[in-house]
């Protein structure tokens, strides 16, 4: 496309530039339509930092408050986004849109773009419910079907983890607009893929392995030729044909995706590979399952994080992929793996029962909801995973409470605050809702902890880069110095754990945690107490001082049986369990770790795998293998349990 009228505007530009030479004053040499395709240029080249000072210069040679000002700021916004600087591509895009007459057709385009790339940075940043915005604004701005095929397809893709009906429906959208198109293989492949991903996490298992199954098709077949699109539409169709229960032809799509069949080397576990803790604020439980797909650079970093299925839920599918961006391997892991196996990788999670940890912003919810109810307001809790139909009903109820007592009333905190809370709201959004709730909170003189969730959503959802712990840790900190929390027990304790916890130094963690621990304004039972303890504990095994983190949990209350933290846990004696005979057949090699409890003569209890690569394959032998294990015989007076929440990784390598 031509940069706006850029034809009058080159004229008057080449007009000055003459007058200046007449007076001495700098010629301009180049024009903006020149300085466009330059940009453009540089952008096509791959050049990110010539062409970010590109855009910039653009930028600023166009007059304030102009549609060209827009479009420059629009192209400055994608530039930012590939440099990873997401809240100032962010910025860009929002402030180019705003200059975009709504009734230029010729700007399409651009508009199109721009949403896009805010629903990418959302997607990218696991704010499934802010990029399906995002890109539902990209489907109503794109004035070609390939462009609007592109938004539809990414707004089922975000959808189908907040909103399962609503992806239906974009579905059906992108079917009914191809259907007179001559598509090539590889988008009939995408449209079947998103299909089959839905309808995986909808529990429809044999519909979705028949459109897996046409994914593969679509894209030639289960040849020996392999790209990174065939790997994970074969994984897609091993998964569907494994919970359709057709496990022959599971193994044999598994089989064709190369994972678990290396052809030189091994798939190591990474360094740092924790699971999530059960319970904390996404509630996660121990029958929490899902499998999320990654790559890995070549530094060992975790990267294009997505989940693929999960058996709790959308939320649950998008808390275990935010663990996963924590995960890195060492360089020199990585010279072993094959490139080709280092992309769309997938493993299997569950939780960690070994220190489940209570969620601290439930904690706080709580007394938002008790504080209102001295108001005479309900706080309504909603079921798990309902967001997607509840916030049809609490829009309603804002809506009314305006009508009737105004905006700013007290009865309009109660819908603010779940809409803001709802995982179906997009961040940018829910910032708008937490600052109108914290605002009417703060004038009906809310006690601190009441106030203090809003205030932690107003910090949390401001930036697009808060799902970095450095970040989060930077938002979430200056609430210490504000005297309304600094000088409330529970409310100072509530924000330094929330900061412990995404803090990655192990020493600044420790203090922190170590300050709520011995907070003496805290009762001796008191949940955030209890919470640091667990925290403390935890950090202080996994330095190797056992006898400390045995003592920081008894000081819990709880009972202490963690393996982590017995003076002597019991020892290995042997090993049950066999290779799957159907890896064993496909020649499959994978890994799984496992977690269980081991009785006072050595038995092993509630064995469970938290790990499995690949997904489904070894998970059951892992799972058997620990089972059949005997450990030595461990002192209880009460005969109970002798060590619980122990671990221990199982590999599977075929002979020779």
């Amino acid at each position: 496309m031509r940069f706006g009228k850029i034809g009058m505007l080159s004229v008057g530009l080449m007009a000055m530039s003459a007058a200046a030479a007449q007076t001495g004053a700098p010629v301009t040499a180049t024009t903006l339509q020149q300085d466009f395709d330059a940009a453009a240029a540089l952008d096509t080249k791959g050049d990110r930092a010539s062409a970010l000072a590109a855009w910039q210069r653009l930028e600023a040679r166009t007059k304030p408050g102009s549609r060209s000002r827009g479009v420059a700021q629009i192209r400055k916004s994608a530039a930012l986004f590939k440099l990873d600087r997401s809240d100032d591509a962010v910025t860009a895009a929002r402030a180019g849109l705003a200059l975009l007459p709504a009734s230029d057709a010729t700007l399409a385009e651009d508009r199109w773009h721009a949403y896009y790339n805010l629903g990418s940075i959302a997607e990218n940043a696991l704010d499934y419910a802010g990029a399906s915005d995002s890109y539902a604004s990209a489907e109503m701005a794109a004035d070609a079907p390939d462009l609007k095929a592109a938004s539809m397809l990414a707004l089922a893709n975000t959808k189908t983890f907040t909103d399962p009906a609503a992806a239906e429906t974009a579905l059906a959208r992108a079917d009914a607009l191809l259907m007179p198109l001559k598509a090539d293989g590889k988008l009939k492949a995408l449209v079947a893929r998103r299909h089959a991903i839905l309808l995986l996490n909808r529990s429809a298992y044999e519909p979705a392995r028949v459109y897996a199954v046409e994914a593969v098709k679509q894209l030639g077949g289960l040849t020996s030729q392999t790209t990174i699109s065939d790997v994970s539409a074969r994984s897609d169709a091993a998964i569907a044909s494994l919970l359709a229960g057709k496990p022959d032809d599971a193994r044999r799509y598994m089989a064709m995706t190369g994972a678990g069949r290396l052809s030189k080397g091994e798939f190591d576990p990474a360094v740092q590979m924790d699971v999530p803790p059960c319970g904390g604020e996404a509630d996660l439980r121990p029958a929490d399952m899902a499998v999320v797909e990654f790559s890995i650079g070549d530094d060992g970093v975790v990267s294009a994080v997505a989940p693929i299925y999960a058996a709790g839920g959308g939320a649950v599918a998008l808390e275990f992929a935010r663990a996963v961006r924590d995960w890195s391997w060492t360089p020199e892991q990585v010279k072993a793996f094959p490139a080709f196996f280092r992309y769309n990788v997938r493993i299997e999670m569950r939780c960690s029962t070994a220190f489940e940890r209570p969620s601290i912003t439930k904690f706080l919810d709580a007394d938002m909801a008790t504080w209102l109810e001295s108001k005479g307001l309900a706080l309504r809790t909603e079921e798990r995973g309902a967001d997607a139909v509840a916030i049809v009903r609490q829009r309603a109820a804002l809506a009314a409470a305006e009508a009737k007592s105004g905006a700013t009333s007290l009865a309009a905190l109660p819908p603010l605050f779940q809409l803001a809370n709802n995982a179906v709201v997009g961040r940018e959004e829910s910032n708008v809702l937490a600052r109108r709730a914290l605002a009417i909170a703060e004038a009906q003189g809310a006690p601190p902890t009441a106030r203090l969730p809003l205030d932690v959503i107003v910090r949390q959802t401001s930036s697009a880069d808060n799902w970095r712990d450095e970040v989060y840790a930077r938002d979430i900190t200056p609430l210490l110095s504000m005297p309304v929390y600094a000088n409330d027990a529970t409310a100072r304790s509530a924000i330094t754990l929330l900061i412990a916890d995404r803090t990655n130094s192990r020493s600044r963690r420790g203090a922190l945690l170590q300050q709520v621990a011995d907070d003496k304004a805290l009762a001796a039972n008191d949940p955030l107490r209890v919470g640091a303890l667990i925290r403390l504990a935890s950090l202080q095994q996994q330095a190797g001082d056992t006898a400390t983190a045995r003592a920081t949990f008894e000081r819990s209350g709880l009972a202490a049986n963690q393996c982590a933290i017995l003076d002597a846990p019991p020892h290995f004696l042997s090993a049950g369990g066999v290779f799957p005979d159907e890896a064993r057949m496909w020649g499959f090699e994978g890994w799984t770790k496992t977690q269980f409890d081991v009785d006072a003569d050595g038995r092993v209890l509630h064995q469970r795998a938290v790990l499995s690569y690949p997904p489904f394959v070894f998970t059951k032998a892992g799972v058997q293998t620990v089972a059949g294990a005997r450990w030595s015989k461990t002192f209880r007076p009460d005969g109970g349990v002798g060590c619980g929440g122990l671990s221990q990784q199982v590999r599977f390598k075929m002979p020779g």
